[in-house]
C-alpha cells in the first residue's frame, strides 16, 4: 500500500513531529511539508526517508499557520496514493482533496480553540488584539468547515479526545504516541535532573528554574528546541536565561543519540508543561528507568502513575517541585522496575500495530 504523510512543517523537531516522522519511517511513507531541516532530521535518526517541500513559508506568526493551512488546502495528489494521513494540526486542511484519510490529532489546532484565551492573553500584545480575534473567526469557520472531510479521527490522548468532542462534536479512536524504548537503557544515575521541552510559556520552565535556585547541591540539565527568529519563542528565551541559575545548564539542541544517554543518566525527570496534550518525553524517561515528576493535568495524567512511576503535582508551583525533588532524590532507582514496565505500553510497535488497524478499516 502507498502511503503519504502530511505535517505543517519540520523545522523545528518536537514531540508531534517525532511522530510524524516515526510514521512515515514504519510505514515507508512519503512525508509532504513545508520548511525542512533536514541536517536536524538526520541527527534524530530519520535521514532515510522521502520528504517533498510544498515551498517555504514565514517563521512567524500567523502567516506561518495560515501559509501552511492555504498549501495543504490546496494540495491534490489525486489517486497517486492509497491512503492519506494528517499527522499535524495545520496540515489538516488535506482532508478535503486527499482520501480516504486520517487525522492522527495532538490536538485540534489549540491557537483557534483549547489555548485561545492563553494565547490571546499571555501572547498577543494587547494592540493586535483584535486582529488576532478576526483571524481566529475566519479560521475557526475553515476548520470546521474542512473537518467535515476528515474521515477518520484518532487522538493521541484521552485528553484531545475530550477537546474534539468538544469542538468538532465528533468521536475518536485514542492511540497515544511512540517510544522507541528499546533504545532506552537503565543506567546509574549520574548528579543531574533532566527537562526536555520546546522553549515556550506555556511549558512554564520558570517553574522548573525557581526550584532549583533553592537547592544549589542539585543540577538540572534542560534540552530546549526554539524557533530561531520567531519573536515569541526569542522572548522567552531571553526571559529564562536572565533568571538562570548556575546549577542549571541549557542545551539548545542534541541528535538523538545525545539525548537518548541524557535520559540514561539522569537521576530524574522534571516537566510543567500547562495542560499538556500527551506529552512523549515522561515516556522516554520512565524507558530509562527514570521517574517523573509532572503536573497533574492534561496528558502526563495518562502516563505517569502517581507514587509508582513518579510524582504527580497538582496546581503546580516551585514550591512543590522543591519538595518532590527532595522526596524522589532520596531513592530514584526505587522507581526503576515500574518506570520501565510503564513505558512499554506506548512502544512503537504497538503504536504501528494499531495505526495498521485503522488504516486497514479506512480501506475496507
Amino acid at each position: 500500500m502507498k502511503i503519504a504523510v502530511f505535517n505543517n512543517f519540520l523545522d523545528n523537531i518536537g514531540g508531534a513531529e517525532i511522530v510524524t516522522l516515526t510514521l512515515a519511517r514504519e510505514l515507508k511513507a512519503d512525508l509532504y511539508t513545508t520548511n525542512v531541516d533536514m541536517k536536524k532530521i538526520r541527527k534524530m535518526g530519520f535521514g532515510n526517508i522521502k520528504i517533498i517541500s510544498l515551498g517555504k513559508i514565514p517563521i512567524n506568526a500567523p502567516f506561518r499557520q495560515q501559509l501552511a493551512f492555504w498549501k495543504f488546502r490546496s494540495l491534490n495528489l489525486g489517486k497517486k496514493y492509497d491512503f492519506y494521513i494528517i499527522s499535524g494540526d495545520w496540515a489538516m486542511s488535506a482532508v478535503v482533496n486527499n482520501k480516504p484519510n486520517l487525522w492522527y490529532i495532538y490536538s485540534p489546532l489549540n491557537e483557534l480553540w483549547e489555548f485561545n484565551d492563553y494565547v490571546r492573553k499571555e501572547v498577543v500584545p494587547a494592540w493586535k488584539r483584535p486582529i488576532f480575534d478576526v483571524w481566529v473567526w475566519f479560521n475557526r469557520m475553515l476548520n470546521l468547515k474542512y473537518i467535515k472531510h476528515a474521515q477518520m479521527l484518532v487522538s493521541d490522548s484521552k485528553n484531545v479526545q475530550g477537546r474534539v468532542r468538544k469542538y468538532y462534536n465528533r468521536d475518536s479512536v485514542v492511540i497515544t504516541p511512540p517510544t522507541e524504548t528499546t533504545r532506552h537503557k537503565y543506567k546509574k544515575h549520574k548528579d543531574y535532573w533532566l527537562s526536555v521541552n520546546r522553549v515556550t510559556k506555556n511549558k512554564r520552565i520558570e517553574l522548573q528554574l525557581n526550584a532549583f535556585s533553592r537547592l544549589p547541591k542539585e543540577k538540572l540539565v534542560i534540552v530546549g528546541s526554539y524557533e530561531k527568529g520567531v519573536e515569541q519563542f526569542e522572548n522567552y528565551k531571553k526571559f529564562i536565561e536572565k533568571i538562570m541559575p548556575a546549577n542549571v545548564e541549557m542545551k539548545a539542541w542534541v541528535s538523538n543519540d545525545e539525548l537518548v544517554e541524557l535520559y540514561n543518566n539522569c537521576k530524574g525527570f522534571i516537566t510543567t508543561s500547562r495542560n499538556e496534550d500527551f506529552g512523549m518525553t515522561p515516556i522516554e524517561a520512565m524507558a530509562s528507568g527514570k521517574p517523573v515528576i509532572a503536573p497533574n493535568e492534561g496528558g502526563y495524567k495518562e502516563s505517569v502513575i502517581d507514587g509508582v512511576t513518579g510524582k504527580l503535582i497538582d496546581n503546580i508551583n516551585s514550591d512543590k517541585i522543591v519538595k518532590a525533588i527532595k522526596e524522589i532524590g532520596k531513592n530514584p532507582e526505587k522507581y526503576k522496575e515500574a518506570c520501565i514496565k510503564r513505558a512499554r505500553e506506548f512502544d512503537t510497535k504497538e503504536f504501528i500495530r494499531k495505526i495498521k488497524e485503522q488504516i486497514k478499516n479506512g480501506k475496507s
